[in-house]
């Protein structure tokens, strides 16, 4: 599964595309990477309330309340709470922000092995995971949409293993934690791209 480390590479990557040149700064894409590290706090809660890990930080409903707080503040007030506290930079930092927690923090993990989507509302783990491509014979097919999945992923049935939460219930004395870092050479390519744009992205603002 992608470490906090490969979800902050791709959030580095979102900073250094998204975040106009006014608003580019070293605090603008700490807070889009802090918003990306944010879903994967709920590995800290799993301990004490059984599949929290995610579902507490990785659903829908959190980013969409996010979303609607920011649409009510930026297009519907007549003055932006976020740029009267925090500069005229603030409302493009938290858009950025934002994408780094939809698609950094929880859609990575979606695309990975899953995450409680609709959870409190409904406790279901999904995964965006399949196919698509033209076949001579069959035309186009896709796997990603299945209506009868083999199993039914709950809260109750599964456990995501984590350096802080390695398994359900008490553990051993002897328990291994591991904390990965890149767990694949697609990971590292993607810390080692985003290492680099965000350098060149850093070194071309100070040249301006």
């Amino acid at each position: 599964m992608p470490s906090t480390l490969v979800h902050v590479a791709l959030a580095g990557l979102l900073a250094a595309a998204l975040l106009r040149e006014s608003d580019f700064s070293r605090r603008a894409v700490a807070v889009v990477l802090a918003a990306a590290v944010l879903p994967d706090l709920d590995s800290f809660v799993s301990p004490f309330l059984a599949g929290a890990h995610r579902s507490l930080g990785h659903n829908a409903l959190v980013p969409l309340l996010a979303l609607a707080f920011l649409v009510y503040d930026t297009r519907v007030r007549e003055s932006s709470w976020l740029r009267d506290r925090w500069g005229t930079a603030a409302p493009g930092v938290a858009w950025v922000a934002l994408a780094g927690f939809a698609v950094a923090g929880v859609g990575l993990d979606y695309v990975a092995n899953g995450v409680n989507l609709f959870w409190p509302l409904h406790d279901q783990f999904y995964t965006l995971n399949g196919r698509a491509g033209l076949s001579t014979r069959r035309g186009f097919f896709q796997t990603f949409v299945t209506l009868t999945p083999d199993e039914v992923r709950t809260t109750e049935n599964l456990h995501y293993s984590t350096g802080v939460d390695p398994s359900p219930g008490a553990e051993p004395e002897n328990v291994e934690r591991v904390f990965p870092l890149v767990w694949a050479g697609w990971q590292l390519l993607l810390v080692a791209t985003s290492v680099g744009v965000l350098g060149a992205r850093f070194a071309r603002s100070r040249e301006e």
